[in-house]
């Protein structure tokens, strides 16, 4: 398991030598310009040599965060080119934003036995990405194999909370790293590294007098921590957000006492959130409007609808049906739900606020569940940190069950959330009392039934219906995939591209409007069957209509777990009728595997009894998340699986007596 570290500050009075402000600019050597390959990852693009950061609070002007920044990077081939592209985020709020200035920048070269440098000139420009941040961007010159680059910026920020965050590990390896953060005696913060691998230095010392503002003054605490010969951070299938799992240093702000003697707590206890979060303009006082928002609308649905669950179901219906979300996630409502409803859009919190002000109406004990979505993170538990917290959902309980809903997905049958909010835990907020985590379970799995019904026929093409189920979570796929097109006519065109051989003649798709039903699309195709140019061998592909191509586990081990959000299942029966003259050939053999502890099966098996081929076939996951101690079993379940995908089935005619 990963461990999760916490640092306290402590402020050690001693002190230590002084030493270079990270590495000194332009001192690119022969050795490093001649260097090829990385020894500890060959197969590394490029590899930052040196990388250096240091933060600091100014006591001038608006106090603000200033972070210096300076690396060295390696480009070791072609795809190393792109680390010559810099993009440097910049965060910001409506009336407020982070500044890049004094950017140095140069390429190393190697030219004649002689080491060339490339300055930047200076131009960069901003892309804006969304509201809440923007990127500067700028290209260094004269880039190619073989080069060294060396950038280094300031950046200022107004937003202290979260000091600033310390990336020890990266998309390429890292040979050495360091940071320093000087912090003002009067500012607490909470540090937590999490990390795989150690620390190479942790050093504390005190910096005398260094805050000064309004005629007081604070000595600060200048810690500095550094990592040696830190891997390449490496994606895979079925993770949750990176953050969870990166080598970093991570700052909360949790006190902040002026030389005045008043003190600001940021970190509070739940308690404290507990009595906050209902009063708060932009989520607890929202809950209060579900009257003035919904009565004409509900009251004549509602007034037919006593029983509970119905009620639930009808409102979150039509609040699903009336709201177009925004694409912007938010624990705090943006607008108010009342400009929401009448624009009918809005934010997450618009939309889900609402939703709970209605179920509130309808008399139905509903409540908001703040939470973190799988790209957001994880929370922190012990407590609360609300800028950890980026969603939020309803709950509500009738008939003794317990049903979480969202209404930005108008794809989601009641009692299901998306994908993204199966994170872990929530936290419930009720009005009164106290909040509680609450467990986000997915309430239904990744299923898929595909039945095949097939003759084979003399002239060599099968026809015959594919009859294909899906359900849960793959069914929110499937019709997600089929409205994207133009009409279904488009849709199909589609599959008939992309399979080959096939040929739809005929189809209907069954309850795609009805989201809390599976959905059934049936087909009546050919298939051509010949083997190259071999007139009297026929073949199919059994997995045409869908297949895992690769093994997504591809590394050769895993720190951190592997999480699916939810079970899967995939199933897959072929009937085959064929001629009296025609036999089957080296028919695959059949595979049963299982994982430990119940986490899931394949099953394969092929049987032909008097001119009719019967195969089936079963991958099962069972369970959302799998251990990284179980990482091996699940790699070594999906090379049998791909493996048992390249199989073909043939029928050839029978020789002559």
């Amino acid at each position: 398991m990963h461990k999760r570290l916490l640092l306290l500050l402590c402020i050690i009075p001693f002190f230590i030598k002084a030493q270079d402000h990270g590495f000194k600019l332009g001192n690119t050597n022969i050795l490093e310009l001649q260097m090829t390959t990385y020894k500890h990852d060959t197969t590394a693009h490029a590899v930052i040599l040196n990388e250096f950061g240091d933060s600091w609070i100014s006591d001038e002007g608006d106090l603000e965060l200033q972070h210096e920044y300076k690396v060295r990077i390696k480009i070791l081939d072609e795809q190393g080119l792109r680390q010559a592209n810099i993009s440097i985020p910049i965060h910001k709020v409506p009336g407020k934003s982070e500044r890049v200035s004094q950017i140095i920048a140069s390429t190393f070269n190697l030219e004649n036995g002689k080491i060339t440098e490339s300055k930047f000139n200076g131009k960069t420009y901003l892309e804006s990405k969304n509201k809440y941040y923007d990127l500067v961007k700028f290209t260094l010159p004269n880039v190619k194999v073989g080069s060294v680059i060396e950038v280094k910026y300031l950046l200022q920020s107004p937003f202290k909370y979260n000091f600033r965050r310390w990336e020890f590990q990266a998309d390429i390896p890292k040979i050495y790293t360091e940071y320093w953060a000087k912090i003002p005696g009067n500012y607490v913060y909470n540090m937590t590294l999490i990390s795989f691998y150690p620390l190479a230095k942790q050093e504390n010392e005190i910096v005398k007098d260094c805050f000064m503002v309004g005629g007081g003054k604070a000595d600060c605490a200048r810690y500095k921590y550094a990592m040696k010969d830190v891997p390449a951070f490496i994606e895979e299938e079925f993770m949750t957000a990176r953050s969870n799992y990166l080598a970093a240093l991570n700052f909360e702000l949790s006190e902040v006492q002026s030389f005045n003697g008043s003190r600001d707590r940021f970190t509070k206890e739940w308690k404290d959130a507990d009595q906050e979060m209902p009063q708060e303009p932009k989520f607890g006082l929202q809950l209060k409007r579900g009257k003035e928002v919904f009565k004409e609308h509900l009251d004549p649905l509602l007034a037919t609808t006593p029983d509970s669950l119905q009620r639930a179901q009808l409102v979150y219906n039509f609040v699903k049906n009336w709201f177009k979300w925004n694409e912007y996630y938010g624990c705090f409502s943006e607008i108010g739900i009342k400009k929401a409803y009448d624009a009918k859009s809005g934010n997450v919190a618009d939309i889900n606020l609402a939703l709970i002000a209605a179920l509130q109406y309808a008399g139905l004990p509903a409540l908001p569940v703040i939470l973190s979505t799988r790209e957001n993170g994880h929370p922190i538990e012990v407590h609360p940190v609300i800028s950890d917290f980026n969603y939020v959902i309803a709950q509500v309980k009738t008939k003794g069950i317990v049903y979480q809903l969202d209404a930005t997905d108008s794809y989601l049958p009641f009692g299901m959330l998306p994908l993204r909010c199966l994170n872990g835990k929530g936290r419930a907020i009720p009005a009164k009392g106290s909040s509680y985590w609450s467990e986000l379970k997915p309430i239904d799995k990744k299923r898929q039934i595909a039945l095949l019904n097939l003759t084979l026929h003399p002239d060599g093409h099968f026809s015959g219906s594919i009859n294909n189920t899906s359900t849960g979570y793959a069914a929110i796929r499937d019709r997600k995939q089929i409205d994207s097109y133009n009409n279904q006519e488009e849709y199909i065109e589609a599959l008939d591209e992309k399979w080959n051989k096939v040929k739809i003649n005929k189809y209907e798709i069954q309850n795609l409007p009805d989201v809390d039903k599976s959905l059934t699309r049936i087909m009546h195709v050919a298939i051509e069957g010949f083997d190259g140019l071999n007139k009297n061998r026929f073949m199919l592909d059994p997995y045409f209509i869908d297949r895992w191509e690769k093994n997504p586990f591809t590394s050769t081990d895993r720190l951190y777990p592997v999480d699916l959000g939810t079970a899967l299942e995939q199933q897959l029966t072929i009937t085959i009728d064929y001629p009296q003259e025609y036999e089957t050939v080296n028919l695959p053999p059949a595979v049963a595997i299982a994982l430990p502890n119940g986490g899931g099966k394949y099953l394969f098996q092929v049987t032909d009894t008097n001119n009719r081929l019967s195969l089936t076939s079963l991958v099962a996951l069972s369970k959302p998340l799998y251990s990284p101690q179980e990482y091996q079993y699940l790699k070594a379940f999906f090379d049998k699986i791909i493996q048992s995908y390249q199989q073909q089935i043939f029928f050839q005619k029978k020789a002559k007596v």
